[in-house]
């Protein structure tokens, strides 16, 4: 219905007044129609989120990928719909009947942003917390690469980051992680602004939340505004953008104290404003306050459409210009242009493998975590892209580019990231850095401490974004350091997420190929385990290469004529199950087949042709080694199977005693392989 039936107010009110209600109508409707949502902090932020999007944000609605776009993270991703009216408003793809059509099924407007669902969304956003992490990695991409690239007269990465974040968003332990290193880091063109409107789903935040944010944020080394009570002051608001916009070495957080369910009567300041529907009737007075028609439903003023809609104008020129710095750069600088170009469209160099190293039979034992190492620093000098660290444990994991440099804020060219002990922080950003491109993230820790950083990891596999995931310690073979430090149930969880590729590899070869899967993945992360102790390198000239890897299992050590056991393992199990086949065969006259299955992911992957190549379906005898869980084995043992794992917690002492004393031996394997083929 055209906006002229509903009277003159709507074109007599100024527009910025007009836009505003629009926005909060939009984000109620949308709420009322699907019986579900969040409608009170859209209404709440609706006048800071115009005044971004109208006056500051750098963006092209007709082209959202574009590189030197500014990034906006709506942390508060339960505020959804007010994302959705901003886009619809400001000329993205996203029509109105999508907005009609909030957190239906088939819709790009889902409860909670999603990466890759709805056009102009930077991030999924909803588990509070992690948008603001995310947002910390987008900073931390942009200076990379504004130093790498920028030179005198050619600008071509220059951008901010804006977040909206809430009450949640600083309760989580999350925030404290991402703040504190991004205070640290100094990342000036990062801005939050903070919904200070002291409600949350089970009531006002004082029963539980008494921070001094400004005097936390101050003490992370962030400039710090306050507004107060100036949610709906449009150009107080514009002035506080602008003036963290203009801070330059220290990222920039904004308090504003609004009220959820701005312009509702009966649902101001509620926690039932927080997260259901008004009603219909607090909805028509909420509109009546807003001057708008209480009859319309889902009404966009045309007035709007074309002042919201300037946008696409504003943002098709910035880019343009963009476009001209960068065909400068070309003409005067082609390589450094040309490399640029690479990394933004997130393409491999022609033989970028070409250096990795080769392991080989003659160099003994390697512990994979240094054979990864080893590749690491290989990939580094063809694949300046990479950045990333550890989180605090570099020595130990092996993830450290040796001629890197270290990134901080005086060297934000630096290519290792010293992240802290700070795990979630760590996976949250690397995700950050891989939706920002131009950048390859890879972060590393202790598997055990996956614990830490799961929520982050579980995202990046929903978004699926390719950062590497390099874990170490693996098993109860790190030794003494005990059950606190030894991974049991970490391999069946990890395994468990959709979309995560986890690559456990038997020793430095398999870790090459590991590698190179991990590096040639771009429709996921991957998640390579590895170990502390040293394992055998595999002589190949009497075994299966190692390129069996990228198929996720493979026939290492073949029978010697029909098969009447497979022995199946993983990482530092499958020297056991090499040793265990030649005693069963000289010993037992069992004639056995040895499968390495690095990979579950990408052996389901293969063709049914090659899978039951490699598990014969009439060979029912078969043995899975494993130093975890045994969920899940059962998969590729079948009923008539057995598997060697552990399904309790690990101890105190040396490697190789605990290994020994909870049967990871290949005399156990013969032992446990004899009742199974050869029973009484």
């Amino acid at each position: 219905m055209n906006d002229e039936a509903f009277g003159s107010t709507l074109e007599q009110d100024p527009v910025d007044k007009v836009s505003i209600a629009t926005i909060r109508t939009l984000a109620m409707d949308a709420v009322e129609q699907a019986n579900s949502g969040h409608p009170g902090t859209p209404m709440a932020l609706a006048p800071a989120a115009y005044v971004l999007w109208q006056r500051l944000l750098k963006h092209n609605p007709a082209n959202p990928r574009w590189f030197d776009r500014d990034r906006f993270v709506l942390s508060a991703g339960h505020a959804s719909m007010l994302l959705y009216g901003l886009l619809h408003l400001t000329g993205y793809d996203l029509p109105l009947e999508e907005i009609r059509n909030f957190r239906q099924w088939g819709s790009r407007t889902p409860g909670h942003p999603e990466h890759g669902v709805t056009p102009g969304v930077e991030t999924t956003t909803g588990p509070l917390g992690q948008g603001l992490m995310n947002a910390v990695g987008m900073a931390i991409a942009e200076a990379h690469l504004s130093a790498k690239f920028n030179r005198d007269g050619h600008t071509i990465v220059d951008h901010r980051t804006w977040v909206f974040a809430s009450d949640g968003d600083l309760m989580e332990g999350a925030s404290h992680e991402a703040a504190s290193l991004a205070g640290h880091l100094g990342l000036g063109k990062l801005i939050v602004l903070y919904d200070d409107n002291h409600i949350s789903i089970d009531g006002r935040t004082e029963i539980a939340y008494s921070d001094d944010v400004a005097g936390r944020f101050g003490g992370y080394h962030w400039h710090v505004q306050n507004l107060a009570e100036r949610a709906n002051d449009v150009e107080a608001l514009h002035a506080a953008f602008q003036l963290a916009d203009n801070v330059a070495g220290r990222p920039s957080l904004i308090i504003v104290r609004s009220h959820i369910a701005e312009g509702a009567p009966n649902a101001r300041d509620t926690a039932a404003a927080h997260g259901s529907p008004l009603g219909e009737d607090e909805v028509r007075a909420a509109k009546n306050a807003y001057d708008w028609p209480e009859t319309a439903h889902f009404l966009v003023p045309d007035r709007v459409k074309q002042h919201m809609g300037q946008a696409r104008e504003r943002g098709a020129e910035a880019e343009r210009q963009w476009h001209l710095q960068l065909e400068s750069l070309r003409r005067e600088q082609p390589e450094l242009a040309g490399h640029f170009e690479r990394i933004r469209a997130g393409e491999l160099p022609a033989g970028w493998d070409a250096g990795l190293p080769h392991f080989t039979g003659e160099q003994s034992q390697m512990a994979t975590r240094s054979a990864a190492g080893k590749v690491l620093n290989a990939c580094a000098d063809q694949l300046p892209e990479l950045l990333g660290g550890s989180a605090d444990l570099a020595s130990s994991t092996k993830a450290m580019l040796v001629a890197g440099g270290d990134f901080s804020a005086h060297s934000p060219q630096g290519r290792n990231i010293h992240w802290g002990v700070r795990e979630h922080a760590m996976c949250g950003a690397c995700s950050g850095m891989a939706l920002h491109g131009g950048v390859r993230p890879f972060a590393s820790t202790f598997l055990i401490f996956t614990d830490y950083a799961r929520p982050a990891i579980r995202l990046a596999a929903l978004m699926k974004q390719p950062v590497i995931y390099l874990m170490t310690h693996d098993s109860i073979g790190l030794g003494e350091d005990g059950p606190t430090h030894q991974p049991v149930e970490h391999l069946a969880s990890l395994r468990a997420i959709p979309n995560l590729t986890l690559i456990r590899p038997a020793d430095a070869g398999e870790t090459t190929e590991a590698w190179r899967v991990a590096v040639e993945r771009h429709d996921g992360p991957t998640l390579l385990v590895l170990t502390r102790q040293k394992l055998p390198v595999f002589d190949r000239r009497h075994l299966a290469r190692a390129e069996g890897v990228s198929n996720g299992a493979y026939i290492l050590s073949p029978e010697q004529d029909t098969p009447d056991l497979i022995l199946i393992a993983s990482g530092s199990e499958v020297h056991l199950a090499l040793s265990a086949q030649g005693h069963l065969r000289t010993e037992n006259g069992i004639d056995a087949r040895v499968v390495s299955m690095p990979s579950w992911e990408l052996f389901r992957a293969q063709s049914s042709d090659y899978r039951d190549e490699v598990l014969p379906p009439e060979v029912r005898p078969r043995i899975a080694i494993e130093a975890g869980a045994t969920q899940g084995w059962l998969e590729w043992v079948g009923c008539e199977g057995d598997v060697i794992g552990l399904d309790h917690f690990g101890a105190s002492a040396p490697g190789p005693v605990l290994l020994e004393k909870f049967g990871f031996t290949a005399g156990h394997i013969v032992e446990r392989a004899r009742r199974l083929v050869l029973p009484d």
